[in-house]
């Protein structure tokens, strides 16, 4: 959402959030996953970051993000047990895949042109995890005794699997056969930088991620070859989230507020 009017990200990312936790609470739940993201660390980070490192975020979607960590934080009680997932960038097959994620787009565009196609110059840091690791931390939370988790962050991915964009490419170009590595005109450094340390979550839950960014590319270029993926597949409204929104909005299936008209 984050590429929308930021009223919307902000009703919809965290006034909801913090709803859905609000009468989650008050119905008698007592454990609380919030999907959060490394994007609250956000911007021009060298460093390595963990849990209790600063909040930096650069977009109206990292921003709604901590407030909600902020606010659902306080909600925490004897009864009340939430715990904050700080998941890195996604990536992996589905069957709505995506495609503004780093590595299923640039596998995307090895696949389909030949180019790795980089719109950014490369340097920047990002955390990736596949979807089905990101999906193991939640399962280990629910699964955690409460006082190990309660009210409590963890980063979820491997520390290991942090690279720069440009070593992702790297790996995609290795991956998909006759592809090259190729940047867009005036392509300039991406906000978005951040390395982070996923330690906490592997000491302390029985938490075994498995996926590497070299598998995902092999499995994300496998599926494009099943398929028959084209480019105008994913770069049109069907596969992106925002040009699909933008889609519905213009075709009058939603108003601006982003709910169905029917």
């Amino acid at each position: 959402m984050g590429d929308l009017n930021p009223d919307l990200t902000f009703d919809i990312n965290y006034k909801a959030s913090l709803k859905i936790a609000t009468l989650a609470k008050k119905v008698g739940v007592e454990r609380f996953i919030f999907s959060s993201s490394c994007s609250n660390y956000g911007a021009g980070v060298q460093d390595w970051l963990d849990e209790q490192s600063s909040f930096n975020p650069v977009t109206p979607y990292g921003a709604s993000k901590v407030k909600v960590e902020q606010e659902v934080a306080k909600l925490a009680d004897n009864n009340f047990s939430p715990t904050f997932l700080r998941s890195g960038t996604a990536y992996g097959v589905s069957p709505r895949l995506r495609f503004d994620l780093v590595l299923n787009n640039l596998t995307a565009w090895a696949f389909t042109t030949g180019k790795v196609f980089l719109k950014s110059d490369g340097s920047a840091w990002r955390p990736i995890v596949h979807i089905r690791d990101m999906s193991l931390a939640f399962l280990a939370v629910l699964g955690a005794p409460s006082d190990l988790v309660h009210n409590e962050a963890f980063n979820v991915g491997r520390t290991e699997e942090n690279y720069r964009i440009s070593d992702i490419a790297q790996i995609v170009a290795q991956t998909v056969p006759g592809s090259k590595i190729e940047f867009s005109s005036g392509a300039e450094p991406d906000k978005r930088n951040y390395r982070v340390l996923c330690n906490k979550i592997s000491k302390t839950l029985p938490y075994k991620p498995r996926w590497t960014a070299r598998l995902g590319a092999k499995e994300l270029y496998e599926a494009y070859k099943r398929i028959g993926l084209r480019q105008e597949d994913f770069e049109g409204p069907r596969y992106r989230r925002i040009d699909h929104i933008k889609q519905l909005l213009s075709s009058g299936r939603l108003d601006s507020s982003l709910r169905w008209t029917a």
